[in-house]
């Protein structure tokens, strides 16, 4: 399965799609990444005049890239139908700023029953660990 075929099956879209690339796969794990462009909405309200990005896009991004793009290529491309977010365990350690890309590496715990849980760990420019974690959902 092609990469760019992993990212066009995602059920989501802009201003709501956070994954930019995928550099690798396989059935162990995943690495991707996005730029949080300056113009994104949640930008204009969170702390003004010093924007951070939510600690909760962060785990949506890690959840795109580590648990659904990693689901996708695991369903060997099967039509995904519903996608279901069940736990995460995230610690964050450093923040992200606007125009800020980070890569995202996630590594399979487990699939089965349609379950993924993954290891996931997110990386700033300078390759600092920004936030890390444990991710799963099921995927059907």
């Amino acid at each position: 399965m092609r990469k760019s075929d992993i990212i066009s099956q995602l059920p989501y879209s802009k201003p709501f799609l956070f994954v930019d690339d995928i550099q690798s796969v396989n059935e162990n794990g995943i690495e991707g990444c996005f730029t949080f462009d300056q113009n994104l909405d949640f930008y204009k309200g969170h702390f003004k005049d010093n924007p951070v990005t939510p600690g909760v896009i962060l785990i949506e991004t890690m959840a795109q890239i580590g648990l659904v793009c990693l689901g996708i290529y695991l369903n060997e491309g099967k039509t995904i139908t519903n996608i279901a977010f069940t736990s995460s365990e995230v610690e964050f350690l450093k923040p992200v700023y606007p125009n800020e890309k980070v890569t995202v590496i996630s590594e399979k715990i487990y699939f089965r029953f349609g379950k993924l849980k993954c290891k996931v760990k997110m990386f700033n420019q300078a390759k600092e660990v920004v936030c890390m974690g444990t991710l799963a959902g099921i995927i059907v």
